[in-house]
């Protein structure tokens, strides 16, 4: 088999190994983890998991709302343009342009889960819904457990709330146990030990706890919900025992959604030792369970492929791509046949950024792991192939273009090459 690409500067064919399809997609996306530290909810501009794992991350600070530090209509406006969308970016901050995630995971820090949702508003949770549908993670710790979830079980009955986001369809149930501590107990089978064993005993002691919750298991409990740990039996004089019930869960519907990891308590702020570890191996079994990488189209023999259209139309498998992200094609190659051209061509007016092309037989095809790559400047690029294998090639368009990120009091706020947040159009086509 030959390679031939048309550049102005020479390339060398890139061999890999074949790449499992079963395995969740860990590249195309923008950044690893968006810390949502939103109205109501802390504060937060550190994670010392993410440090810890080497993550890359973003966050959306609002004001406290208390001791003085006054919630404004910029918190408001701010929060609702990134999460919702604006003409700068019609999508929001988590979303590409067709609707994939753009970050691995989404964390939604502890607070008030009533008015963290009704901030958020229904278009907002609607984003975060479709993030999770479309292949991103989250984990929520105490509120963010709670934002979860579809309501809270009372005493005696369910409670549903309008602003919880439903991601796992399931119900939480206070705790009703404030300014305090909880252990976890960790079962032999659960999937946090598959990163740290926790000193050996299953056993994380002294959780910070205030007001958080468990998944309530005797209502509305849905049966993929996988138990990861459990609160220790209760060695103080309860009115309502929480020994043995949910503290950490995860659930995940099916392979392309993502996957929700859920803490009544708080690991998040810990710098060692095994609650940094917790919520590390709670990051980690979340990105492990990102969706698998999608097909746009099976391309046609001699038919061009235009990929233009925007958030609004509704058509995600012919929208523009986004920074960092990739869109992947597949095409069938008969046998005996001599040649295969793949041609990747700029949109009048949208010739100003960089997009690589790149080709893979029988996996999808990623920088490092493709057959043949062209990764030079520019958007027009033709790949030639010699003698192809016969049989099904993956070929991906990934946008190299991206924001440059300005660090304020409000998080991160985007500059420079804004423009390709709303996409970059581009046609595709095979010849053989």
């Amino acid at each position: 088999m030959q390679y031939r690409i048309y550049l102005n500067l020479a390339l060398t064919a890139i061999l890999a190994p074949i790449y499992s399809l079963a395995q969740p997609c860990s590249k195309g996306y923008y950044k690893d983890v968006f810390n949502d530290s939103g109205i109501r909810v802390t504060s937060r501009s550190d994670l010392p998991a993410v440090r810890y794992l080497g993550l890359s991350m973003e966050s959306f600070i609002s004001a406290k709302g208390e001791d003085g530090d006054v919630i404004t209509a910029i918190d408001s406006m701010l929060q609702k343009q990134l999460i919702e969308g604006s003409e700068m970016d019609e999508n929001g901050i988590l979303l590409y342009p067709d609707g994939a995630p753009r970050f691995r995971v989404l964390y939604v820090n502890g607070g008030s889960s009533f008015s963290h949702g009704e901030s958020l508003g229904h278009t907002g949770i609607e984003r975060i819904k479709q993030f999770v549908a479309n292949g991103g993670s989250y984990v929520g710790t105490c509120a963010g457990s709670a934002l979860s979830s579809t309501g809270i079980w009372k005493d005696t009955h369910f409670q549903s709330q309008e602003y919880y986001f439903g991601i796992w369809p399931g119900v939480i149930r206070r705790t009703e146990l404030a300014k305090t501590y909880t252990g976890m107990n960790i079962p032999g089978d659960s999937p946090l030990l598959r990163y740290y064993d926790f000193g050996g005993d299953l056993h994380i002691d002294s959780m910070r706890h205030n007001l958080g919750n468990h998944a309530y298991t005797s209502f509305n409990y849905p049966q993929e919900t996988e138990v990861l740990a459990t609160y220790e039996t209760d060695t103080m004089q309860l009115e309502r025992a929480i020994g043995g019930e949910p503290g950490i869960w995860a659930y995940k519907p099916y392979a392309s959604a993502g996957r929700a990891v859920m803490c009544g308590s708080h690991p998040e702020a810990i710098t060692k030792g095994e609650r940094l570890h917790l919520m590390s191996a709670m990051l980690r079994y979340a990105m492990d369970g990102n969706g698998i990488a999608k097909i746009k189209a099976d391309l046609q023999n001699g038919s061009v492929r235009t990929m233009n259209k925007n958030t609004h139309d509704g058509m995600p498998d012919y929208t523009k791509i986004g920074d960092k992200q990739y869109h992947h094609f597949t095409f069938k190659i008969p046998k005996h046949t001599e040649k295969v051209t793949i041609t990747l061509a700029s949109v009048p007016g949208y010739t100003n950024y960089d997009l690589y092309l790149l080709a893979r037989k029988d996996g999808f095809a990623f920088k490092g792991e493709s057959d043949v790559q062209d990764l030079t400047f520019g958007v027009d690029k033709t790949i030639e192939i010699d003698q192809p294998q016969s049989g099904t090639w993956y070929v991906s368009v990934y946008c190299d273009t991206s924001v440059d990120a300005m660090q304020t009091k409000y998080g991160v706020q985007y500059t420079g090459r804004t423009d390709v947040l709303n996409g970059v159009p581009y046609t595709i086509r095979i010849d053989y």
